[in-house]
């Protein structure tokens, strides 16, 4: 339990930050990564905005969504108007994002490193910028697949013909009830895999990607570590941030890293391991590589 939180204030300017950062990104035996919403904001998918409006602005006048995180918990009296929402969702969002500048900067940082992802990200961005799919674990799902509702098995399927078909053939913010997606085994409704409740289905892949980091961790729990978290707010702290900060306490070779606008801090126990940089994270990964 850990007593209180610091800021990570020191005498250190924000370059001398930076400067240490670097020198942890070349020394650590390893790096591990933690991921969450930031990294993908900073690399402009935001969820509101001009982006927002862009694509939902008949949801937005007709149902008051302001957002598409909100959106996303919207209860649709159809599943054809379900459909329409997170067919565009996941289209913008999944298929049609382009990758990031920041995941492409934070690959050619580590590319060369012993490094492993953990991220609560659901975008796909990882994978778009080039990262071994064997060294990432979406705790969280992924926009691309989908599962039965109930679920009654523990299979996921990918789903980018059918999201491509709803986005193309919907008309009045409702697909066509011929492409509603229903479970091949049971019959019930698919539901896009994502943790929202207890019917989230963890797949083999998500199994063998947890066992690969589990792996990770213990095969490095006592050399010179680099927990390196990126844009991870309050929603999830118990699967990224409090981990980290665990294994930090543990681990005196260890040092802790935390890169968020406006929400860049660690607990006062391990303030002298840390370096805490409060400023935009694609910003400061473009510096790290200068």
């Amino acid at each position: 339990m850990f007593l209180r939180t610091s800021t990570c204030k020191s005498t250190e300017s924000y370059y001398d930050k930076i400067d240490r950062l670097k020198n942890e990104l070349k020394t650590a035996d390893a790096i591990v990564i933690g991921a969450g919403a930031g990294l993908s904001t900073s690399a402009g998918m935001s969820y509101s905005g001009e982006r927002f409006e862009k694509t939902f602005a008949d949801f937005h006048q007709k149902y008051g969504i302001n957002d598409m995180y909100s959106g996303g918990f919207y209860p649709f009296e159809t599943l054809e108007e379900y459909w329409a929402w997170w067919s565009r969702h996941i289209l913008v969002n999944r298929y049609e994002a382009g990758v990031g500048k920041p995941y492409t900067d934070l690959l050619e940082l580590v590319k060369d490193k012993d490094y492993f992802v953990l991220t609560t990200n659901v975008d796909h961005q990882f994978q778009l910028a080039g990262f071994d799919k064997k060294r990432l674990f979406y705790t969280q799902g992924d926009y691309g697949l989908w599962q039965c509702s109930k679920p009654c098995h523990s299979r996921t399927y990918d789903n980018e013909d059918a999201v491509r078909q709803m986005a193309a053939e919907q008309k009045d913010m409702k697909i066509p009830s011929e492409l509603v997606p229903h479970c091949p085994i049971c019959g019930a409704p698919m539901n896009v895999n994502l943790r929202c409740d207890d019917t989230f289905v963890e797949d083999d892949g998500w199994h063998k990607a947890s066992e690969r980091y589990n792996d990770f961790i213990r095969r490095h729990e006592n050399l010179h570590i680099l927990f390196l978290e990126l844009g991870v707010g309050a929603n999830t702290p118990v699967i990224i941030k409090y981990p980290f900060w665990r294994m930090t306490v543990k681990n005196l070779k260890a040092v802790y890293a935390c890169v968020n606008y406006g929400e860049s801090f660690c607990p006062k126990e391990i303030t002298s391991q840390s370096i805490c940089i409060d400023d935009d994270i694609g910003k400061v990964l473009s510096q790290l590589l200068e």
